[in-house]
């Protein structure tokens, strides 16, 4: 079987160096502005730093990869191009992308450069990764986090387009990206700005046996002293509904493939994707190394393959509300 490629995310060039030095193949990352659907503040490149860390990573083996898949505004492609010619300028491996126009420009303006689809363009059949393929020559998909294992092998099975899925991370529950609860909310999401509840909106109000947290004035969670307080995304926050209280869309749980591992290197995916660029540092070297383990140990004997102690807790340590799930991979319905 082959192996995927292990995929990490990198806010930062010191984020970057943690992936590279813990077993990624591919590092992926943004630019400093909202052509990136990570546009927070403290984060992502600008050139000097891009630079770094391309050497850093050519100098051991390893690729950077440029996600540039939010959606082009109107009166501003002009933006996401530029975007474009800086990473084919500084010698970017590959460029992830949601939006049609900007993969066209892509494509027309750098064959030889590596297109991916971003999971912000939501494929989900093999019917629109082969279209993106046809006009704008992706050799890569990213499928968003709503397809069940047996979707995603129909989706591989029909396609010659490597298909990268997400295995560790904090799960969406929107159209990967689009998020129309943010946009209701701010009028901003990640698709147009580049992040989900922009910093700005949120409010952190603290009281003496309690702390409210508000986005744009909305009410989205209430902790108490003896709760760790999560960033305010509404799709995560607690709701009253019919007179209960609780999380109504989705509780905050990591998304964690360990335990099927075997399975989805089975079925012929390309790529294995770890969500968190927003991340530290710290998270990123701990889940690189002990994903890296564990996919070495399933690709080499997968008859065998046991989830270890040891990666089961150090990836617990960082998962959102130190819960995972298999998400849609293992759901029962169709």
């Amino acid at each position: 079987m082959a192996k995927p490629q292990l995929v990490c995310p990198a806010g930062s060039l010191a984020a970057l160096k943690a992936a590279v030095d813990n077993g990624a193949d591919d590092v992926y990352l943004g630019f400093r502005n909202d052509t990136n659907a990570r546009n927070f503040a403290g984060l992502n490149f600008d050139d000097k730093s891009l630079a770094e860390g391309i050497r850093y990573a050519h100098q051991r083996g390893r690729k950077v990869l440029a996600a540039i898949n939010t959606y082009a505004q109107a009166g501003r492609f002009a933006d996401w191009t530029r975007s474009v010619d800086t990473a084919a300028k500084l010698g970017i491996d590959a460029v992830i992308i949601a939006d049609p126009g900007v993969l066209d420009y892509a494509a027309q303006t750098y064959p030889d450069m590596r297109r991916h689809l971003s999971v912000q363009a939501s494929a989900t059949s093999y019917e629109a990764v082969n279209f993106c393929r046809e006009k704008f020559g992706i050799q890569r998909a990213v499928l968003p986090r709503v397809l069940t294992l047996a979707q995603v092998e129909n989706v591989i099975s029909n396609t010659e387009v490597e298909i990268e899925v997400f295995g560790f991370g904090s799960l969406c529950v929107m159209n990967e990206g689009r998020c129309w609860l943010s946009s209701y909310a701010t009028g901003e999401s990640p698709n147009t700005v580049g992040a989900c509840s922009p910093a700005k909106f949120v409010q952190w109000e603290k009281k003496p046996n309690e702390m409210d947290v508000r986005l744009n004035g909305i009410l989205i969670d209430r902790y108490g002293n003896d709760e760790n307080a999560g960033y305010p995304t509404i799709c995560k926050g607690r709701f009253e509904v019919a007179g209960e209280t609780y999380y109504a869309m989705e509780e905050p749980a990591s998304l964690n493939v360990l335990a099927m591992l075997p399975e989805i290197i089975k079925i012929g995916v390309a790529a294995i994707k770890v969500e968190g660029r927003q991340r530290s540092p710290t998270y990123v070297a701990q889940v690189t190394r002990n994903l890296r383990q564990a996919l070495d140990a399933a690709v080499a004997a997968p008859d065998k393959f046991a989830v270890k102690p040891v990666w089961a807790a150090e990836l617990g340590k960082v998962s959102e509300g130190s819960q995972i799930t298999l998400g849609a991979y293992n759901r029962p319905w169709r």
